[in-house]
């Protein structure tokens, strides 16, 4: 799952905010809705994230971002139906940061776990040079037929000092067509960035306030 040509074609539906606490080479500063709708016949979506570490910060090679749970709902007829909901789990791979995923080449994710197995760990401060680019550990699911009002995806995350994580998601064609040449996808948007906090805070980003004639 990857979503690096779409980043590079929605360059006109995000205003790049001059946020200092974001590294330069982001291309992405500040959360956006894609201004293109869902294309009708793409019924399936997928939650996303990003984390990686500020090496302008003291102490980044020890920046990490802990994920308890991950969450995507969809709003269909007025009422929202869970599509993944994970706890202590994720997938993913490492994929490159300078210039801002470049290529779709990369590799795969280190991860850790809590003592309790109850959250996952990214060590982002351990591969700097690369984006953490993860996705829901549960597989695609289909959206139920109907009006369908947006998506929403909520990930529980500490992020420490020296870290950064921003959400978002995918929908695509069906629940098993891969990535392909790409155009299988279409991304519904991103959050804000997240920040560093002593605790935990939930990253939510969702496209749920616009229209639902899709």
């Amino acid at each position: 799952m990857t979503h690096w040509v779409l980043l590079a074609a929605l360059a006109a539906c995000s205003a790049a905010v001059g946020d200092s606490r974001i590294p330069p080479e982001v291309r992405y500063k500040s959360g956006y809705i894609n201004r293109a709708p869902r294309p009708p016949e793409f019924k399936s979506a997928m939650l996303w994230g990003i984390a990686i570490a500020d090496t302008r910060v003291h102490g980044f090679e020890k920046a990490q971002v802990e994920i308890r749970y991950a969450r995507l709902s969809c709003r269909v007829d007025g009422n929202d139906v869970v599509l993944n909901d994970d706890t202590g789990a994720i997938r993913g791979g490492l994929y490159q940061r300078y210039p801002w995923f470049g290529t779709d080449a990369h590799g795969s994710m280190p991860l850790a776990h809590s003592h309790d197995r109850g959250a996952v760990i990214l060590r982002v401060g351990e591969r700097s040079d690369r984006v953490w680019h993860f996705w829901a550990a549960s597989p695609r699911k289909i959206i139920p037929a109907g009006d369908l009002q947006g998506c929403t995806v909520k990930v529980q995350a500490k992020v420490s000092s020296g870290a950064l994580l921003q959400v978002g998601f995918d929908y695509w064609r069906n629940p098993t067509v891969g990535y392909g040449a790409g155009g299988n996808n279409h991304e519904g948007g991103a959050s804000n960035w997240y920040f560093p906090l002593d605790d935990w805070q939930e990253a939510v980003f969702s496209d749920v306030s616009r229209s639902s004639s899709r």
